[in-house]
Formats: structure tokens, sequence, C-alpha cells
């Protein structure tokens, strides 16, 4: 059963990076491109020692979220330095508001990428959805969060690969991956759409 998420929603005077609309980030010039992207990588990777530390992170992940719907800005957004810190975040942020935040941008970027070059490390993110729905897998509401960023990779490395005329492994899918998704369809999990 498919779960509809309600609207994103950021707070514009507690972001502290300029406000850029998807149309205007995807025709940045390269120098204005890397500096927003620099900015949003430094606050992303910052620490969460309080509770205005985290939710400035939050706000940041919403406003992210809404441009990731844009098919050029997730196409260069998966394709920069940002996927990797997403992937620790997911890992490690101390927060479970935040790696279900990353969890949704990294599957938004997955649905609305058009072209994923070779050296996104998406084998990295599948693996680590995996283990996380693996040690979480009695609590339906961190499944609700991680199974749709997964099945949005799944879905994305699928496409990619039938694009290309000579399809070849570039990013390994781990077979636990498929049994994790199954487990979780079969025992009827209500997922989220992003």
């Amino acid at each position: 059963q498919i779960m509809k998420q309600v609207p994103v929603r950021f707070d514009l005077k507690s972001l502290h990076i300029p406000i850029y609309s998807a149309e205007k980030l995807s025709s940045m010039k390269d120098m204005d491109w890397n500096d927003f992207l620099q900015r949003v990588c430094s606050l992303l990777d910052s620490p969460e020692k309080s509770t205005g530390a985290a939710r400035s992170k939050l706000n940041l992940l919403y406003y992210l979220c809404t441009v990731a719907v844009h098919k050029e800005v997730a196409s260069k957004l998966i394709s920069s330095q940002l996927f990797p810190i997403l992937i620790q975040q997911l890992r490690s942020a101390a927060n479970w508001d935040i790696r279900a935040k990353v969890a949704r941008l990294i599957g938004l970027l997955a649905l609305h990428t058009s072209e994923l070059g070779e050296n996104v490390p998406v084998s990295e993110a599948i693996i680590l959805l995996t283990e996380l729905l693996r040690e979480n897998f009695r609590n339906s509401k961190l499944k609700q969060c991680l199974l749709p960023a997964l099945g949005e990779l799944l879905y994305l490395v699928a496409s990619q690969e039938e694009k290309r005329e000579h399809p070849r492994e570039c990013w390994a899918v781990p077979s636990a991956a498929y049994t994790v998704l199954m487990r979780c369809l079969r025992e009827g999990v209500r997922l989220f759409h992003c």
C-alpha cells in the first residue's frame, strides 16, 4: 500500500545558503554551482551538536528535496560530491529524522536523474540501505523511509543499464538487496511514495 508523503516545506529564514529555484540551479555557471554545492556539503557534513544544528540540517534537506524533482538538478546533484556525503549521513547521523530525510532525498534524486555517471557510488548506497533495512526489519516506520529509496536506486540502475549499447556491470547490486526488498513486500509494508 502506497502512502503519499506530506508536501515538503522549508523555512527560508533559517537556511544558511542562498535560496535558488531549480531553474536557476540548472542554468548556473560552473563557478557559482561549485560555490553553492560547497556550502551545501559543508552544512550537511557539520556535526549535529545541538537541536538547532539538527533542525538547520533538516531544513536544508527539505530545501534540497524541493529542487531534486528537477531532472537537470537531480542529475547534477547525484553526480556531485553531495552524494557521498548523503551516504555518510545515512550511515552515521545521530538523528533518525535526518536519516529519514536523507533517504527521501536519495530516493528523489534516483527518481528524477536522467543520466547517471559510472563513478557515482550507487552500489554503496544500495548496500547501506539494504543493511539498514535488515537491521531495522521490525521497525515499520523506518522501513517506510528506507524502502522507497532502495527501490528507486534499483530502478535507476536497471534503466541506466538498459540504455547502454553494451551493458556492463558499472553498479554492482548485491543479491541481498533483492532478498530484503522481496521480504519487505511479502510482509506488506506500507510505502511512502517519493
